[in-house]
């Protein structure tokens, strides 16, 4: 399947564009990107930000990310 410039998968034919155009139109489906054109999952999860990455890492992990962090920004 083809996709859009923005990464979104679109039908292959002109007429299963079509009919993807039309359950739209009519809320069959529900249209996933926003104003700007880009995939409302993808905002969602990065608006999370660190915090929600923190979460999901040990305390061990984070801790070598902080270092390699650091010694990236100060050289040491």
């Amino acid at each position: 399947m083809p996709r859009g410039p923005k990464g979104e998968k679109r039908p292959a034919d002109v007429i299963g564009n079509a009919v993807h155009v039309m359950r739209i139109a009519t809320g069959q489906i529900e249209d996933t990107t926003t104003e700007d054109g880009k995939n409302a999952a993808a905002v969602a999860l990065g608006r999370m930000g660190g915090k929600a990455r923190a979460k999901g890492l040990s305390a061990r992990k984070r801790k070598e990310i902080a270092k390699k962090a650091a010694k990236a920004r100060w050289g040491g």
